[in-house]
């Protein structure tokens, strides 16, 4: 189920890459794959405010994820020359916090989005 879930969200950003191309702020990106998500009946949360544990205390709304989508899987929208190290960490984390096993790292900045697209798993 995960991976027809996966393909979906890829070929979603693959059209709002099409027809954006590289290049623009995240902001503008993640707006567009929003929209793209609805035309397609994809059912996500954008920019869901999540709280974490620390010690045994619950700290509120400590941090927020792009998107979650299908409550499966969590997405994060890049808009930079070159991914590093930092970023996969950074949705190692979100996967881990949330308890979610698969993540998308979507860099539009790139010539072709096939090129710009991360899978990652716990």
């Amino acid at each position: 189920m995960t991976d027809f879930i996966t393909e979906k969200i890829i070929g979603a950003a693959i059209e709002v890459h099409r027809q954006l191309g590289p290049g623009l702020l995240e902001s503008t990106y993640e707006r567009c794959l929003a929209k793209e998500f609805d035309l397609r009946t994809i059912r996500y949360e954008r920019q869901k405010l999540c709280s974490l544990s620390y010690k045994g205390i619950t700290i509120e709304e400590e941090y927020r994820i792009d998107f979650l989508v299908e409550m499966e899987i969590v997405v994060e929208i890049k808009s930079l020359e070159e991914i590093s190290a930092i970023h996969h960490a950074q949705l190692l984390t979100y996967l881990r916090l949330l308890k979610r096993r698969r993540g998308l790292l979507l860099n539009f900045n790139v010539p072709v989005l096939s090129a710009g697209i991360r899978r990652l798993s716990l």
